[in-house]
């Protein structure tokens, strides 16, 4: 579903900035894996993410997206293969807007716009059954500004919003990172449903080794812009915090805070 072939990135080439974010990473993902990233900081992990989603062109190497080929295809061109989660819960929805016209945009994503009524009857049950799944009491606040929500909350809806329309690939950079630990499970609890539900091809990162290893049948850690550990299945439940740090210690990674307290 997801090939990155040989790519390379870097910014500022040939200046005293110049910082080689990305050195000939490659990575398959089958239909229906759900893998998880993890490094340090620097480590490529946003970088790959945005690389799949076409916020700048690779300097070399391919990206295809079940059997399409969508290197040269700008951000735009490639939104109709993708759902993406921010960190940052404000981006994704439109705060001035109600719960029930957000989810509404996304439903008509990639649609030719009409004229006829907004926010059908029959729509707002199918929303109102679908914000009933997460457990934070937002199908009987379908009228309320998205701006009112809490992160968590928001964030939830974001979600929901990204695999209305079953993307080829999900893409989730660090999107519970921002949400106290309680909210935080709350939405990845809800991410593992749909993803298994809609048999969605996921890449997440996190800078949280205990998730990363919880969540997906397969992780990756990054450092210094290329891959240096891949595992899957039955090898990846057995994987422990302390084996993650050892061996992105023996790969001459820099262990970050946020990766030692998660």
């Amino acid at each position: 579903m997801l090939e990155v072939r040989h790519i390379s990135k870097t910014f500022n080439p040939g200046t005293i900035n110049e910082k080689k974010a990305l050195l000939d990473v490659s990575l398959t993902l089958k239909d229906g894996d759900f893998c998880t990233v993890i490094g340090g900081n620097g480590a490529g992990k946003s970088t790959i993410m945005n690389a799949i989603a076409g916020v700048w062109p690779v300097d070399e190497g391919q990206i295809v997206i079940d059997g399409t080929d969508v290197s040269g295809l700008s951000e735009h061109k490639r939104a109709p293969f993708l759902g993406r989660v921010f960190q940052d819960p404000m981006t994704g929805t439109a705060g001035d807007m109600q719960i029930d016209e957000n989810m509404a945009l996304a439903a008509r994503r990639g649609e030719r716009r009409t004229l006829r009524w907004g926010v059908t009857a029959k729509e707002r049950e199918t929303y109102r059954e679908l914000l009933k799944r997460l457990d934070l009491g937002l199908e009987d606040r379908l009228t309320a500004k998205v701006g009112l929500l809490s992160g968590g909350q928001r964030q939830a809806l974001t979600l929901i919003m990204a695999t209305m329309k079953k993307p080829k690939v999900l893409l989730l950079d660090e999107h519970t990172a921002a949400l106290d630990p309680k909210t935080a499970a709350k939405v990845l609890e809800a991410t593992d449903r749909i993803v298994q539900e809609n048999y969605l091809t996921t890449l997440m990162v996190t800078h949280n080794m205990r998730d990363a290893i919880r969540h997906g049948n397969r992780l990756i850690m990054m450092s210094n812009g290329r891959i240096i550990y891949d595992v899957e299945g039955g090898e990846k439940q057995k994987l422990t915090v302390d084996d993650l740090l050892h061996r992105f210690e023996q790969a001459g990674g820099e262990v970050s805070d946020r990766m030692a307290l998660s």
